[in-house]
């Protein structure tokens, strides 16, 4: 018997963030007192942070699962709205993420095609024999009619994304990062659907808020407080799908 053979280098390209919404107003709020507003504003703070911030369990699960099953930096890109792929590890400021949410993703337009399109060429031609995988959204095309364009074959998603919404995929792959257990994923090409029925919901349980990079800090200490106060610009927006 032939052993098995071994999976290729993978790469994770997450879905953005919706840059628009009452959470992203609190980064944005003029005078906001949040740690993380403060590193925003100087333009020292991570994309992968923000959007967690931004994001909540979604990105956060992304981010954690890319960085358990990745291979360095170059493994776990960014897929942003202006600005093609970025390192999560970015640093951002607060008028990049104005420019971010000026652009609604599921739109499309030269904004968000080209930049995508020009990175994702210079990735396939880093990365010629590794497999992309894309976490984010798989019933629509927005991301994945630009990514097939350029990766053809080699673009992917995890099978276990099918039927599921936002907070599922969040948990579903926090809770793969904590255990070790990579998802099994499907060429978008093979693909015989990207929709299905709904599987049965995840057991509930409790996840505790961390930034970016994996750790607790008091950046978010009074998020909520600054929440009550209602004064984030785009509070009650329109939510972009994922």
């Amino acid at each position: 018997m032939e052993p098995p053979r071994p999976s290729p280098p993978t790469i994770f390209l997450l879905s953005p963030a919706h840059c628009g919404g009452r959470r992203a107003g609190l980064l944005l709020r003029p005078g906001s007192t949040l740690p993380m507003a403060e590193r925003l504003r100087r333009g020292e703070l991570p994309l992968g942070e923000a959007f967690t911030f931004m994001s909540g369990l979604y990105f956060r699960g992304k981010l954690a699962y890319a960085r358990a099953f990745g291979d360095g930096p170059e493994s776990r890109l960014v897929i942003t709205p202006t600005r093609g792929l970025l390192s999560p590890d970015t640093p951002v400021s607060d008028a990049i993420i104005r420019e971010f949410a000026s652009l609604d993703v599921a739109e499309g337009g030269a904004r968000f095609r080209d930049p995508l399109l020009r990175d994702a060429r210079a990735l396939a031609a880093r990365h010629p024999s590794s497999r992309i995988v894309l976490l984010g959204s798989i019933a629509t095309s927005k991301y994945l009619d630009v990514l097939d364009e350029v990766l053809g074959d080699r673009l992917c998603f995890p099978a276990a994304f099918i039927g599921r919404g936002d907070m599922s995929r969040g948990g579903l792959m926090l809770r793969c990062a904590e255990a070790g257990t990579e998802l099994d994923y499907i060429a978008l090409r093979e693909a015989t659907t990207r929709r299905g029925p709904r599987p049965e919901r995840l057991a509930p349980r409790s996840w505790k808020r961390e930034t970016g990079n994996g750790k607790r800090t008091a950046a978010q200490g009074n998020w909520k407080l600054e929440m009550r106060r209602g004064q984030g610009p785009g509070a009650g927006g329109r939510r972009a799908a994922r």
